[in-house]
């Protein structure tokens, strides 16, 4: 549908997505039904199968969850819409994490911050550990090359447990691994 939308419409649109972005716990697919109400309901700028087909591309398409919220924008104002749309979801909950980094930063020495870093550390190896679990099931089961996969997994284990590596370079290891064959 891709229509030009004024600058009220575009500041609405900015400030309707900064608001589901605030209401997304969850997700932003948690908001959806409220975008569905405001997008096509409300205002008009989509129909039911517009904002299905929407959801649906972004949804088959790999990446995170939230792509459908620029590919909605986009068919409601093209690349200024999408970009409007996904500044707008993103931007408070990355202020919100960035507010809540420096203030614990600044505050780790105070017990509360240490108490709420050391309660959380249990939790997180927890789901890293669960999920481990859940993306080791394939190899455990017979994949084709289960010993390679189960020794990365268990040398990503120990790594992340003896360094202060940063995680993202033990996914890059992996996904490099996997691109040449090696599990």
């Amino acid at each position: 549908m891709s229509a030009m939308l004024s600058a009220a419409d575009l500041a609405d649109l900015f400030l309707r997505f900064l608001l589901l972005s605030l209401l997304s716990i969850g997700g932003a697919m948690s908001t959806a039904p409220e975008m569905h109400r405001y997008f096509v309901v409300e205002r008009g700028w989509l129909d039911d199968a517009g904002f299905t087909s929407s959801i649906a591309l972004a949804q088959a398409a790999p990446g995170p969850n939230v792509i459908f919220v620029p590919v909605l924008g986009y068919q409601i104002a093209g690349l200024l819409g999408a970009g409007v749309a996904l500044i707008g979801i993103l931007l408070p909950s990355t202020l919100l994490s960035l507010g809540v980094s420096r203030w614990g930063s600044s505050r780790r020495d105070t017990l509360g911050v240490q108490a709420f870093t050391a309660g959380f550390a249990p939790v997180t190896v927890g789901l890293l550990l669960a999920t481990g679990w859940v993306l080791a099931q394939p190899f455990i089961g017979g994949g084709a090359q289960p010993y390679g996969a189960l020794a990365l997994i268990g040398l990503t284990v120990l790594l992340m447990h003896r360094t202060k590596l940063a995680p993202i370079w033990l996914i890059l290891a992996g996904g490099l691994a996997g691109a040449f064959g090696l599990i």
